[in-house]
């Protein structure tokens, strides 16, 4: 028997129904927690008041929106069952020939509908104001802005001394080493007043300090001068440098692939922004997922007793595979996973595990 049109809408509606109530509802509690913990936060500076504090909660709820969409999903799925459980609708519908796949479909198709929407609409404009949170968050408790900077010219990178700043601009890098391959150093007294150049064939990163190789030094109106090698004083590090690329999640996802092409030709690894984009891309299988292990516990609540008991191992399940994908994710970080296979591994996994309890309980 097919499902009829009128079933699906209805059984759509309250799935989206629920969704709404769960998710409205985390992300009230996400944005209350974020905005006692900001407070704690900026007690002891004086340059941040209610305002800003109110801006920053605001600005990082979208991120939080898209790390609670699974559980929003996991729990609308269990009320939205339960409920119809509970009046006997599923109970009528099993009886008149429709199968749990069936009734499963409209929910699994608006999980995955979410997914997309969260991937292509919403993660762009989430990570312009990420972004945003980002910089106000760096200048209020770091007292910086990022140092680096990766595009098509190269790699741009900035650092301060007392005398003023440094702009070192490279055609590339070699990061086992930390070397900049054509390294070109602008210098300034103060932040704005430039007072020379240094074209160096290389530059490598040493313990406070950079070498410089083949160096041409061009300072004012004085005639160039080469230097087969010069040592510029610097406070970055390795961890610093690596520290201020932009975070996977202030880039849009139709950005991504076109910034991990320029990250990888500049020399550096793209592993955390690669990783990002393919769990973006598997978004909407994961979303499925919480559907159909949402559905195992939640399908014979009434009919097998123990609500709370049942209800309980659903939400312990779905916080499993939150802390399983996390654990993974970890090893694609590491190397020791292929990233794509880090990403899709969660999703796939929940998939099969949704499936085999659903045909064991309903078809076994």
């Amino acid at each position: 028997m097919r499902l009829s049109r009128t079933l699906s809408v209805y059984v759509g509606r309250r799935f989206l129904y629920w969704f709404a109530c769960v998710f409205l509802s985390l992300l009230a509690l996400a944005f209350v927690f974020d905005l006692v913990e900001l407070l704690r936060r900026v007690a002891s500076r004086q340059q941040a008041g209610i305002g800003i504090v109110i801006q920053l909660a605001l600005l990082k709820l979208p991120t939080m929106a898209q790390l609670l969409l699974p559980f929003a999903v996991l729990f609308a799925t269990m009320m939205t069952f339960w409920q119809l459980t509970r009046s006997q609708e599923l109970v009528v519908a099993r009886a008149a020939g429709v199968s749990v796949w069936q009734f499963l479909l409209p929910a699994l198709v608006a999980a995955a509908l979410i997914g997309v929407f969260r991937t292509t609409l919403f993660n762009p404009v989430a990570s312009v104001l990420t972004q945003r949170y980002e910089q106000i968050e760096a200048q209020i408790f770091r007292g910086r802005t990022s140092l680096l900077a990766v595009s098509e010219s190269g790699l741009w990178l900035r650092q301060m001394s007392e005398r003023g700043q440094a702009i070192i601009h490279a055609q590339g890098v070699s990061q086992q080493h930390m070397e900049l391959i054509d390294a070109t150093v602008f210098l300034y007294e103060g932040l704005d007043r430039y007072t020379g150049r240094i074209d160096a064939a290389s530059a490598r990163l040493e313990q406070g300090y950079w070498l410089l190789r083949d160096a041409l030094v061009s300072m004012g109106d004085r005639a160039p001068v080469r230097e087969p090698t010069m040592r510029i004083a610097t406070d970055l590090t390795l961890e610093t440098i690596q520290d201020s690329f932009a975070a996977p999640e202030t880039m849009s996802f139709w950005e991504l692939p076109a910034f991990i092409e320029v990250l990888e030709r500049a020399g550096f690894s793209a592993a955390r922004h690669r990783l990002h984009l393919h769990g973006l891309l598997a978004a909407p299988l994961m979303l499925a997922a919480m559907v159909l292990i949402a559905a195992t516990f939640s399908l014979r609540l009434v009919r097998r007793g123990g609500t709370m008991a049942v209800a309980g191992a659903g939400i312990f399940v779905g916080f499993l595979v939150y802390f399983a994908s996390d654990l993974i994710f970890a090893l694609g970080l590491s190397g020791r996973l292929p990233v794509e296979l880090a990403a899709w591994t969660p999703a796939s996994i929940s998939i099969l595990l949704g499936l085999a309890m659903l045909l064991h309980l309903e078809d076994g």
